[in-house]
């Protein structure tokens, strides 16, 4: 995958989605279309969805993320949005786009910990 196209892999049990700073359209659905194809066949504990490289949100990719929120809690999973930047948190809120259903976290590490995996190296 090029560094403008998403990128989904499986850390234990948990599938990581992460995006680029600048997602077009055809990356999120990529992203969206990948995250439900493997969540099918691995039957993942959880999803995060990783927005620490992204610097603007537009609607069509705020939308995306909240439907493939609600898409991964409809198959079973729990979905964790890792990384929020301040500006585009602003720019969800004024779009009209609530998590409420999500979690979210400061960063992918914290991410993993919410959903169960954690490091221990001793």
């Amino acid at each position: 995958m090029s560094a403008s196209s998403a990128n989904v892999v499986r850390i234990y049990d948990v599938l990581l989605g992460t995006f680029p700073d600048n997602p077009t359209d055809p990356v999120v659905d990529e992203l969206q279309e990948t995250i439900l194809e493997k969540m099918e066949i691995s039957q993942p504990e959880g999803i995060i969805l990783d927005v620490s490289n992204v610097q603007l949100m537009d609607s069509f990719f705020a939308r995306h993320i909240s439907e493939t929120a609600q898409m991964i809690e409809l198959m079973g999973g729990t979905t964790v949005i890792a990384g929020i930047r301040p500006e585009v948190a602003v720019t969800a809120a004024e779009l009209g786009y609530q998590l409420d259903a999500v979690e979210t976290a400061r960063s992918t590490d914290h991410a993993l910990e919410m959903l169960g995996v954690s490091w221990d190296p001793q």
